[in-house]
C-alpha cells in the first residue's frame, strides 16, 4: 500500500513540473509587448535547445506510461482489496452466524440435558409403578388364570325353539298353536376325574315329557325349571368307568317308543365301557341303573332298577349298534295317584265336601289324566293319575276306591341302529329297528265297559325309523318315516312320546324332513299321522276324547303337522 501511495505521489509532481514548463517556453502570441524598466543585467542562462526538450518530452512519455501502469496495478489493488474486505465480511456474517449457531446448539444442549435429567426423573418413576403394575398385573393373572381354569373346563350349550303346530282329525274342530322352547345347560371338567353339568329348560313343571311353552295365558312369562343335574365319575387311570348320580340324560340307548326325548330320569348309573378291535367288534358295553320315581317320608318309594349292554360292530361301510335293555318298575301305582302339586292340577278338592269343591289353584299343568272306573271317566281333581298326555294303560279301581294299574312293568327292549355309508358322505343310510315287551303285563286288559276282554296280553311295542341323510354340517339334508305299534300295557303311558296320537294303545306314522341352513340353524318338518289301535279297551284316546260314538269302532286318523326353526350354541 505505501510503494502505491509513493508512485502517486510522484507521478502528480511531474505532472505539475510539465504544466509549468509549458506556460514558460510558449508565451502566448496576442499578449501586448509592454516596456520594462531598465532593470539591472544578471548573468545570461544557459539557452535550452530543442534536444533538451526532446529530452524531457521523451523522459515525460516514459513517465507517463509508468504513472498509467502505476494507476492500473493501482486499480488491482483497489479490486483485490475490495473483494478482500468483501470476504472478510462474508467472514465475519459466517463467523457470526457460526456464533449464532454455537448459541443455539449451546442453548439446545442445555434445554436437552434439562430434558435428559427431566426423562431420567420419569423413567425411574416410570419403572416404579411399572414395577409395581407387573406386581399388581401378575398377581391379577393369577386371579384371571384361577378363573380360567376353574371356567375354561366347562362348555356351554343350548337351543331356542320356534315352532308353528296344526292339528285335524274328522269329528273334532281344528288346532293351531305356537310354541316355544328354550335350553341352557353349563356342563364341563370339575377335575381330572369328575364331570358334571347344570341344565335349565323351559316347559311346565307337571308334564315332564315336553320343555315347550305354548304361546298363551295373556302374554305371562314362561316357566324355567332344572332340567338335569349330575355328577359323573370317569376316572383318568380307568377311563371304562363311569359312575353317574343326579338327573341326567340318557346313558342307555332309547328311543322314543318307551320314553319321551324331552324326559331326563333321576337316580344313579353304573357303566363299564370298553373300546376293543376284535374283528368287527369296536365297543363293549354294560351298564345298570336306578332311578327314582317317587319318594315319601311314610311308606314304600317308586323306583326302577335295570341294567343294559350295547355294542358297536363295523362290516365294512355297515356299522350296527345293538342293545338290549331290561327295566323293572316297583310299585308304579304312585303315578295313579298324583298331587296337585305333581299334576299341576288347576282344581283340588272333592266334591261334596263343606264348602263344595273342586276349588281353583294357580296350576299351570295339564292338571289330571282321565281314568276310567267302571263308570265313567275321572280326574278332575287330585289325586289323580300322573299321565300329561292321557292314562291310556289298563287300570281298575280296588275296594277302597284307590286307583291301580291292572299290569305291573318290566320292560325287555332290543334296538338295532344301523347306519350304511351310501358312498356319498352327506347322505348314509340310516334304519332304527326296535321290539319292545313288557314281560309283567296281565293278560285280559278291560274293555270300555269295565269287563275283561279275551285280548290276551296287550304288551308288545315295535317299529322301525328309516332316513336317509343327515343334518350335521351346514346345508345337509334329511328325510325320513317312523312306524310305531304300541299295545295298551307294553309301557307306563305317564312317559310316552308326547306328540303323537297317545301314548299306548296306537298306531302312529311320522313323515320328516330337515334342512341344516346354518351351522347352528336347522328348519324341520314333521307331519305325525296316527289313530287308536283298539278302541274296545278301556282308556283308550277316541273313546276318552269323543271321536268315536261306539266301542270298536275305527278312530279317524288324527294328523299333526309341525313347523320347527331350531338355533342352537
Amino acid at each position: 500500500m505505501k510503494s502505491s501511495k509513493n508512485l502517486f505521489l510522484t507521478a502528480l509532481t511531474l505532472v505539475a513540473f510539465s504544466a509549468a514548463w509549458a506556460q514558460t517556453s510558449t508565451p502566448p502570441a496576442s499578449a501586448p509587448k509592454k516596456k520594462h524598466k531598465p532593470v539591472a543585467t544578471e548573468p545570461a542562462q544557459p539557452a535550452v535547445t530543442a534536444a533538451d526538450v526532446q529530452a524531457l518530452k521523451e523522459a515525460l512519455a516514459a513517465q507517463q506510461q509508468q504513472i498509467q501502469q502505476l494507476t492500473q496495478q493501482l486499480q488491482q489493488n483497489q479490486q483485490n482489496w475490495q473483494q478482500a474486505q468483501q470476504q472478510l465480511q462474508q467472514a465475519q456474517s459466517a463467523a457470526t452466524e457460526a456464533q449464532q449457531k454455537a448459541a443455539s446448539v449451546q442453548a439446545a444442549a442445555d434445554q436437552q440435558q434439562t430434558t435428559v435429567a427431566r426423562l431420567s426423573s420419569d423413567v425411574a418413576d416410570v419403572k416404579t409403578t411399572v414395577t409395581n403394575n407387573v406386581v399388581a398385573d401378575q398377581e391379577a393373572q393369577k386371579r384371571v388364570s384361577a378363573i380360567e381354569a376353574a371356567f375354561g373346563r366347562f362348555r356351554f350349550s343350548g337351543d331356542m325353539r320356534v315352532r308353528g303346530e296344526d292339528y285335524f282329525q274328522k269329528a273334532l274342530p281344528d288346532r293351531n298353536r305356537a310354541r316355544v322352547r328354550a335350553r341352557f345347560g353349563i356342563d364341563g371338567q370339575l377335575n381330572e376325574d369328575f364331570v358334571g353339568g347344570i341344565y335349565l329348560a323351559t316347559g311346565t313343571l307337571g308334564d315332564p315329557t315336553t320343555t315347550n311353552e305354548t304361546l298363551t295365558g295373556f302374554f305371562d312369562r314362561k316357566t324355567i325349571g332344572l332340567d338335569r343335574a349330575y355328577i359323573t365319575y370317569n376316572p383318568v387311570a380307568h377311563k371304562w368307568l363311569s359312575l353317574t348320580g343326579g338327573k341326567f340324560a340318557f346313558p342307555w340307548q332309547r328311543t322314543s317308543l318307551t320314553f319321551d326325548p324331552d324326559i331326563n330320569p333321576e337316580g344313579f348309573d353304573e357303566k363299564l365301557s370298553f373300546d376293543v378291535h376284535a374283528g368287527p367288534i369296536r365297543n363293549f358295553t354294560a351298564q345298570a341303573m336306578q332311578l327314582v320315581v317317587s319318594e315319601v317320608t311314610k311308606g314304600p318309594d317308586s323306583f326302577a332298577v335295570g341294567g343294559s349292554v350295547s355294542a358297536t360292530l363295523v362290516f365294512g361301510p355297515w356299522t350296527a349298534k345293538p342293545s338290549y335293555t331290561l327295566l323293572n318298575w316297583h310299585l308304579a301305582d304312585a303315578l295313579l295317584s298324583g298331587s296337585a302339586f305333581n299334576t299341576q292340577a288347576t282344581t283340588a278338592g272333592v266334591g261334596g265336601t263343606t264348602p263344595a269343591g273342586p276349588y281353583p289353584i294357580p296350576g299351570e299343568g295339564p292338571g289330571c289324566a282321565s281314568v276310567w272306573n267302571g263308570t265313567k271317566y275321572t280326574g278332575g281333581f287330585a289325586p289323580c293319575a300322573f299321565a300329561a298326555n292321557g292314562m291310556t294303560n289298563s287300570t281298575f279301581y280296588d275296594s277302597k276306591g284307590v286307583d291301580h294299574f291292572l299290569s305291573q312293568f318290566l320292560y325287555s327292549d332290543f334296538i338295532l341302529n344301523n347306519q350304511i355309508k351310501t358312498g356319498l358322505a352327506r347322505f348314509p343310510l340310516n334304519l332304527m329297528l326296535e321290539y319292545e315287551e313288557n314281560l309283567n303285563a296281565r293278560a285280559n286288559p278291560f274293555d270300555a265297559a269295565g269287563n275283561a276282554t279275551t285280548l290276551g296280553r296287550q304288551n308288545k311295542g315295535y317299529g322301525f325309523d328309516l332316513s336317509l341323510g343327515q343334518a350335521l354340517k351346514k346345508r345337509d339334508l334329511q328325510f325320513g318315516y317312523s312306524w310305531w305299534r304300541i299295545e295298551q300295557d307294553a309301557i307306563i303311558a305317564s312317559f310316552g312320546e308326547s306328540d303323537q296320537r297317545a301314548p299306548t294303545n296306537i298306531l302312529q306314522n311320522r313323515i320328516y324332513a330337515l334342512w341344516k341352513m346354518q351351522k347352528n340353524v336347522v328348519a324341520q318338518y314333521t307331519m305325525w299321522f296316527g289313530r287308536t289301535l283298539n278302541t274296545n279297551l278301556e282308556n283308550n284316546p277316541a273313546s276318552v276324547n269323543g271321536t268315536i260314538k261306539t266301542a270298536g269302532a275305527q278312530e279317524p286318523t288324527l294328523k299333526r303337522q309341525q313347523f320347527d326353526l331350531i338355533y342352537t350354541f
